[in-house]
C-alpha cells in the first residue's frame, strides 16, 4: 500500500496596471540623466493576503541576470506618497535595490508608492531601464515575490532652449494708431497729415488729434517730448500756448494736451484718454504736467509730454504698449490774416536703460 502526500504549489500572481513616472524636484526634470528626482509607482497586487514589504530591482533588462543602470543610485532613498497600501520607511539594499516595508498586514489591490531622491541612469543620451517589482509577506523581503512584474522607464537628454530680448522701443505716431488682438499695433497708423475740423473762427474752436504708441523694456522707462513751431502761414503766425491754460475763442491760441477733454473746450469733445489705461505695473504711460489737464492746454516746443512713469511723482519703468491721444485747438482773433497755416511737429521718444 502506498501512501501519497499532496504536492503543494506556489507560483507568483501578475502585478497590473503598473507604471512608473519620473518625477522632477525643484528645477531638476524627473528624466534627466543622473539627476536626483522621485520615482512614482502606481500598481495593482492581485494577491489580497498579507503584506510586509515591497521591493525595487532596478536592471537594465526585464527578465534574466540583473546589471544595475550606470549611475543609478537609490542609496540615499526615502518613501514619499504612500496609498493604497501605506508603508512607513523605504530602505536601500544595494545602490540598485530599495524595498519599502510595514508591519505586516493584509494588503494588496491598487497602491501608489513614491521613492525620494533616487539618482537616475548617468548616460548623458539617455537610457532605458527596468524596474523588478516585488511583494513579500514579511517586513523585510525574503525569499520569491507574492506578485511580480516589471516596470520601464527612460531618462532623456534635455532640450535646452536660449533666446535673448534686446533692449527694446517701440514708438510710432499717425494721424490713428489702431488696436491687434487688443494691443496696440503700429503697423496700423495712419497718416501724419492731420487736417482741423473745421475753418479757422474767432467764434469756435478748431480740434484736430493724432496718436501716438509706445512701449519699452528699459529700465527706467521712455520719456517723450514735442518739437516744433506754432501755426504758421508765410510770416503769419497763431501765438502758441506758452503755459497751460483753457481755451478763449477770439484770442490767438495754438495748444495741444494729451487728455479727454470736454465740451467745455469743443463740441464734440476732442482727445481720448491713454489706452490701455495706466495700471502701475505693466502699462506706465502718463500726460506730463501742462499737457495732462482736461481742457487746458499748452504748446512749447521740446517739453517733456509724457512719460511711461505712472504718475507725478512716479517710478519710471518698463511698460506695454500704450497709446495716446494729442488733441490740439487753435483760437484766433478777428484779426487773424487768411491764409494756409501748418506746423510739423516730431515726437521723439528717448528710453533710459
Amino acid at each position: 500500500m502506498y501512501a501519497f502526500a499532496p504536492v503543494q504549489s506556489a507560483s507568483a500572481g501578475q502585478i497590473t496596471s503598473r507604471s512608473l513616472t519620473l518625477q522632477g524636484i525643484t528645477t531638476t526634470g524627473g528624466s534627466q540623466p543622473g539627476g536626483t528626482v522621485n520615482h512614482l509607482f502606481a500598481f495593482t497586487l492581485p494577491t489580497t493576503g498579507t503584506l510586509g514589504s515591497i521591493q525595487f530591482t532596478y536592471c537594465t533588462t526585464a527578465s534574466g541576470a540583473c546589471t544595475p543602470p550606470t549611475g543609478l543610485d537609490t542609496t540615499g532613498v526615502g518613501l514619499g506618497t504612500s496609498t493604497g497600501a501605506v508603508f512607513t520607511s523605504a530602505v536601500s539594499t544595494a545602490a540598485n535595490v530599495a524595498y519599502i516595508t510595514r508591519s505586516a498586514a493584509s494588503g494588496g489591490g491598487a497602491v501608489v508608492e513614491q521613492l525620494t531622491n533616487v539618482v537616475n541612469p548617468t548616460n548623458a543620451n539617455g537610457e532605458t531601464f527596468y524596474v523588478r517589482i516585488a511583494s513579500f509577506t514579511t517586513t523585510t523581503p525574503s525569499g520569491g515575490g507574492v506578485d511580480t512584474g516589471t516596470v520601464a522607464a527612460a531618462t532623456a537628454r534635455q532640450i535646452i532652449l536660449t533666446g535673448t530680448m534686446p533692449e527694446s522701443l517701440i514708438f510710432c505716431t499717425g494721424g490713428t494708431v489702431g488696436l491687434t488682438l487688443g494691443v496696440p499695433d503700429c503697423s496700423t497708423a495712419t497718416s501724419g497729415a492731420v487736417s482741423f475740423n473745421q475753418l479757422f473762427s474767432p467764434t469756435d474752436t478748431a480740434t484736430a488729434s493724432s496718436q501716438m504708441a509706445a512701449s519699452t523694456n528699459a529700465s527706467s522707462g521712455y520719456t517723450i517730448t514735442v518739437n516744433g513751431t506754432t501755426m504758421t502761414s508765410g510770416s503769419n503766425t497763431i501765438p502758441a500756448m506758452a503755459s497751460a491754460t483753457t481755451g478763449v475763442r477770439g484770442t490767438g491760441q495754438f495748444g495741444m494736451n494729451l487728455v479727454l477733454n470736454t465740451t467745455t473746450t469743443s463740441t464734440p469733445a476732442v482727445g481720448a484718454a491713454i489706452n490701455p489705461a495706466s495700471n502701475g505695473t505693466n502699462f506706465k504711460a502718463n500726460a506730463q504736467t501742462g499737457y495732462n489737464t482736461a481742457d487746458t492746454f499748452k504748446f512749447v516746443t521740446g517739453d517733456t509730454v509724457a512719460k511711461s512713469d505712472n504718475g507725478t511723482p512716479g517710478s519710471p519703468g518698463p511698460t506695454d504698449a500704450q497709446i495716446y491721444t494729442a488733441s490740439y485747438i487753435v483760437n484766433v482773433s478777428g484779426s487773424q490774416a487768411a491764409g494756409q497755416y501748418t506746423t510739423t511737429l516730431t515726437y521723439i521718444c528717448t528710453p533710459t536703460y
